[in-house]
């Protein structure tokens, strides 16, 4: 009898891709609308997520920046620790990292090969599945911690089987309202099932919309509340292209002065609170966390985790920089970055997914800009047809390109040395360029 040749990488992936919905490529169909699926996945694999700790981070902007921050400082502070987030930029083994450190390829080819019969069974969806793997390879590797960022929402999320040493919610605002509310306060509550009995849970932002809900949840839960911007205040005394740095304050007395930050983003100022006082709990909970550790994590983030995208600067004459930031809130606070560097103009390399009402995001958008239209490479990508349409109508000008890069070489090709390169719009537009 022939022996079936093993898969290779390229193949495990396609199988992962293709046979099992995937939200990121596809959207909104592939949500699945219960955990009914990574329950039965994990029991069958001897529940791997009850057997390490975590700290589990939600949010609709900053929760990869934030899981990212939290990471580096418990790495820095000697912990193994484990890191699963959403989605990738390059390659699927960004998604599950132990101190820094990739899943190895070969690994998800094993995960997938050895357990090909129990996802016939189970029919889980690629989020699911890899959710699994993240858990079961944290556990193997015998990580001290993980912080685990949820993918879509909260209550629901297939990371939420996890009982965390603290839970961190971050800013609450408009996206995937299809799935999970149309108001602020509807969004909210999705985020707030993540809150477990008795666990802690760190609010990073205090906004009038959502307060009562994170309160309630937190009061039925019997779980310890804290709103981090009510305990921390950061300001921001230096902005420049190198680094941010931060002074923070617990009431009038000075907190941590000269923070360096290495995530340029001036948005990180939101999440900053979020992240300090979620250390502040691990703390109580008997972490070691020198204010040493802090500080060499935040400021070497990009170094220790891996993590890019984030007002990730690319080239300098011209500027060229990318942000991943796609909702409304996250553009608004792109834009306010951008303006103030005040150069001349900006070329910004655009595009979308095609699953979001994007009207209000083109009408955040500077029509004095130049614009670069584009669609990335994924079956979720709005038609860059459409999207010239559509920024036309709204009064932006410029040319429709079908490739990212394409786009990306026209700016190139047309920006001056003292005017900006602006890359965003989505994820996997900024996936696509080439320097990243």
């Amino acid at each position: 009898m022939k022996i079936p040749s093993p898969m290779t990488y390229e193949e495990c992936l396609e199988y992962m891709y293709e046979q099992l919905p995937m939200f990121h490529r596809i959207g909104n169909a592939a949500f699945n609308k219960s955990l009914d699926n990574i329950l039965a996945l994990c029991e069958a694999l001897d529940n791997p997520q009850h057997k390490f700790k975590s700290v589990h981070v939600a949010g609709t902007n900053g929760k990869g920046s934030s899981s990212n921050m939290l990471a580096a400082i418990l790495q820095n502070s000697g912990y193994k620790t484990g890191l699963y987030t959403s989605p990738h930029l390059k390659d699927f083994t960004e998604r599950i990292r132990i101190n820094g450190l990739q899943i190895p390829k070969e690994k998800v080819v094993q995960f997938v090969e050895q357990h090909k019969e129990l996802f016939a069974k189970i029919q889980p969806s690629f989020f699911e599945m890899t959710v699994a793997l993240a858990f079961e390879h944290f556990v193997e590797e015998e990580v001290d911690i993980a912080v685990i960022e949820v993918g879509l929402g909260g209550r629901l999320d297939s990371t939420n089987i996890i009982t965390p040493e603290v839970c961190l919610i971050t800013n609450i605002s408009f996206d995937h309202q299809s799935i999970l509310g149309e108001t602020l306060q509807e969004i909210a509550a999705e985020k707030a099932g993540i809150i477990k009995e008795n666990v802690p849970v760190i609010i990073s932002q205090t906004q009038a919309e959502t307060v009562a809900v994170f309160e309630e949840k937190a009061r039925e839960m019997h779980a310890p509340i804290v709103f981090a911007d009510k305990h921390l205040d950061v300001i921001n005394p230096d902005v420049n292209m190198d680094a941010r740095i931060f002074d923070v304050y617990k009431g009038d007395m000075v907190f941590l002065s000269n923070l360096e930050l290495g995530l340029l983003g001036s948005y990180q100022e939101f999440n900053l609170p979020g992240v300090l006082m979620t250390v502040e709990e691990l703390r109580k909970k008997g972490y070691d966390i020198s204010e040493y550790n802090i500080r060499e994590g935040l400021k070497y983030v990009e170094e220790i985790t891996g993590f890019k995208g984030r007002w990730q600067v690319l080239q300098e004459n011209p500027l060229m920089i990318c942000d991943t930031g796609h909702n409304e809130a996250g553009m608004k606070a792109v834009l306010a970055q951008i303006e103030r560097l005040n150069l001349p103009k900006v070329h910004f390399v655009f595009g979308a997914v095609n699953d979001k009402d994007i009207t209000k995001i083109l009408q955040l958008l500077p029509s004095e800009f130049t614009y670069y239209f584009c669609q990335a490479n994924i079956p979720r990508a709005l038609l860059v047809d459409d999207l010239f349409k559509q920024a036309k109508s709204t009064g932006l000008s410029g040319q429709k390109y079908n490739s990212v890069m394409e786009a990306v070489h026209a700016a190139k090709a047309t920006a001056k040395e003292n005017e900006l390169i602006f890359i965003g719009g989505s994820t996997f537009v900024v996936a696509e360029v080439d320097d990243l």
